[in-house]
């Protein structure tokens, strides 16, 4: 939940630069709009930083919202093909103006310095579990999810690496801003209607992406809210455009204050450590929710030890990922990375041979447990190469959140208790 918070925020502050971008090709306002409305104005106690056109833009996609999905619907819809044409139409010409030096060297910065910006862009990958948080609208999930997550993946990496090569072949990285790189870099190179068009491509590929992350943080918030984890009020649906309102102007009302006050340096920190950790927990409920349930009572000691064992298996795993990132980052001798390692390979191996686990019906994610532990591992690797301040928010952030449910959702929340069949008492 923080993500798409954090995430909607950071990127409707990147979506105002670009507005102010296509305004100022008008005459009127070039050069007449101050910093403080779209661009960011200057900053206060190294964090603060105004923006006054973010938050308008939230206001606005957050009343298309609460309308109803088909409105949404049908300008995420137009906005999806516009954006996808242009960066097609972007990565081609810019093809033609890449300066092959402009590679050299490829990694200026070394291995480590790419694992950190990996870290910080993690957040990029926010928006393909939504489709997995609209399951319940769907109307055939089984076969609809798997190619929405997989199909949308592959595409998005695809013009991901078009055009980041592109732009760090036109430009030297050193000279790339970080509002708005794209349009700068073809403007710099005499490009003036590829930057327009650009512009126009970056506000409708933003739009569309805040209006997912929108729309699935105001489900999850319903979902919280009829298990009884948050108040009521959260899971309160509108009789006629059946949107659960509520949800859906708090989350707009927290992403603007956000994308009002900080920059996108700041934001997108705390979004890639909070991204990291939730993967990671995804994967371990994958893991737990396929061991298989032993009731007859002369096992149930037994199963209890198993659980037990499985989840320390889990934790192990991550802390091995974690050790490994740190000593990664440090430059320690190699064999104590290799101890992490092997740990870790040794742990998964206890889970995939001291575990029995249920093959659920459908799509469902194959190699369990190994597939989950190489990905708990790798995110906690990666979350070792974040900056030493985003551990303190996200230790303070994950505090408060876990303050909420220890003093209202354990005493509110909704227990759903699962019938066994009589042959199997």
């Amino acid at each position: 939940m923080l993500d798409y918070h954090i995430g909607a925020a950071s990127i409707a502050r990147s979506l105002a630069s670009y507005v102010v971008a296509i305004l100022e090709l008008i005459p009127f306002f070039k050069d007449n709009i101050p910093s403080w409305i779209g661009n960011g104005g200057e900053e206060f106690f190294g964090a603060l930083s105004i923006n006054i056109l973010a938050p308008i833009l939230l206001v606005l996609l957050t009343i298309i919202l609460c309308r109803g999905v088909g409105e949404s619907s049908m300008l995420n819809s137009l906005m999806t093909s516009t954006k996808v044409v242009i960066v097609l139409f972007v990565i081609v010409v810019g093809a033609f103006e890449v300066d092959v030096s402009n590679w050299s060297p490829f990694a200026p910065n070394g291995v480590k310095a790419i694992l950190t910006g990996a870290t910080v862009v993690f957040f990029a990958y926010v928006g393909f579990d939504a489709v997995a948080n609209s399951a319940e609208e769907s109307k055939r999930p089984q076969r609809d999810l798997p190619l929405g997550i997989m199909g949308s993946l592959l595409i998005c990496v695809a013009l991901y690496i078009g055009v980041c090569l592109v732009l760090t072949g036109m430009v030297p990285y050193t000279f790339l801003g970080e509002e708005a790189p794209l349009s700068e870099a073809f403007a710099s190179k005499g490009l003036k209607y590829v930057s327009v068009l650009i512009s126009i491509g970056a506000v409708a590929g933003l739009t569309t992406t805040l209006l997912v992350g929108l729309y699935v943080q105001s489900r999850l918030y319903l979902g919280l809210g009829r298990d009884g984890l948050l108040p009521s009020l959260f899971a309160k649906v509108h009789p006629t455009r059946h949107t659960p309102v509520h949800s859906q102007i708090w989350v707009g009302i927290v992403a603007g204050i956000l994308a009002g006050l900080f920059n996108v340096h700041v934001l997108s920190h705390i979004l890639s450590v909070g991204s990291l950790t939730g993967y990671s927990v995804v994967s371990a409920s994958v893991v737990t929710l396929r061991w298989k349930d032993k009731t007859s009572s002369q096992v149930s000691t037994r199963w209890i030890s198993n659980w037990r064992e499985g989840v320390i298996c889990l934790v192990i795993i991550a802390s091995c990922g974690f050790i490994a990132g740190v000593l990664y980052r440090l430059s320690a001798s190699f064999i104590f990375l290799l101890v992490a390692v092997i740990i870790a390979i040794f742990a998964s191996a206890i889970l995939y041979f001291r575990q029995v686990y249920a093959e659920p019906p459908g799509f469902s994610c194959p190699g369990v447990p190994i597939v989950p532990a190489v990905c708990i591992f790798f995110n906690m690797f990666l979350f070792a190469q974040l900056h030493y301040e985003a551990w303190v928010r996200f230790v303070i952030l994950s505090l408060i959140s876990v303050g909420i449910y220890a003093f209202y959702g354990q005493y509110h929340a909704t227990i759903i208790y699962h019938r066994v069949p009589a042959e199997e008492t």
